[in-house]
């Protein structure tokens, strides 16, 4: 049994279980191979991505793999 946490959602006030991670990058800030990691529950999963969709920044959603699962 592992006493870790499992990683969360980053949507502001959730604490719900991350299942999904949101792969981005702000050209002008990042090089083109860099990718930052937002984590998402399947419910802030499309906003999130809507979020960064818009602004050009998403890359890539995978799903995120489970923790804890021994």
């Amino acid at each position: 049994m592992s006493d870790e946490l499992p990683d969360t959602c980053s949507a502001k006030g959730c604490t719900a279980p991350a299942t999904w991670a949101l792969l981005w990058n702000n050209p002008k800030l990042h090089t083109p191979e860099r990718r930052k990691t937002w984590l998402a529950c399947d419910e802030h999963r499309t906003t999130l991505g809507d979020f960064l969709g818009a602004r050009g920044f998403l890359k890539d959603v995978v799903a995120h793999p489970s923790q804890g699962s021994d």
